[in-house]
């Protein structure tokens, strides 16, 4: 009986002291967290990568607006409404030229503006195209926050815009 008694607290004291798969027990532990780190920093780059490609379109877009309108309209009272869909297509050609975005990134809006900026310049008044894009922004693994946060990260909306002076014909 005596050592029945003696080897039961040996036991305990023996499991306790064996470190027998603590590595697996440790990394078990880690590995939600590394996986979420992973994720976010995955979905962080993804962001910024979408959103200097669709800068890039913006500014491409509006240097096209900038060479094709008139130097005169300011004197003339034209417009640049005319030129949304073909700026839609300059931005969208940018988004969907990479492979590596995949199919996240959404142009909402592309609005062309014009401003006329009064002040004895060489030509008379400058005048100044803007384009502005409207772009929506998803997330592919929004689910994966779900595990740390009870709200979903959904998407992310933002307008772009650039600005040029017409230097057109």
């Amino acid at each position: 009986m005596r050592w029945f008694r003696a080897y039961r607290l040996r036991a305990p004291r023996r499991i306790w002291r064996d470190d027998e798969g603590a590595q697996l027990v440790e990394f078990a532990l880690v590995l939600p967290l590394m996986l979420i780190l992973f994720a976010a920093i995955i979905e962080s780059g993804r962001m910024f990568l979408a959103y200097q490609t669709v800068i890039g379109g913006v500014r491409d877009a509006s240097r096209y607006l900038a060479r094709i309108t008139p130097r005169s309209i300011c004197e003339t009272g034209g417009s640049v409404d005319d030129q949304a869909a073909t700026l839609a297509n300059i931005v969208g050609n940018a988004i969907t030229g990479g492979s590596v975005l995949g199919g996240g990134i959404t142009v909402t809006t592309v609005e062309p503006s014009l401003d006329c900026i009064e002040g004895s310049y060489r030509f008379g008044d400058a005048p100044i195209v803007e384009v502005a894009a409207n772009v929506t922004i998803t997330f592919p693994f929004a689910g994966l926050f779900t595990l740390i946060t009870p709200t979903t990260l959904g998407t992310v909306t933002t307008t772009i815009a650039d600005q040029n002076r017409v230097f057109g014909s």
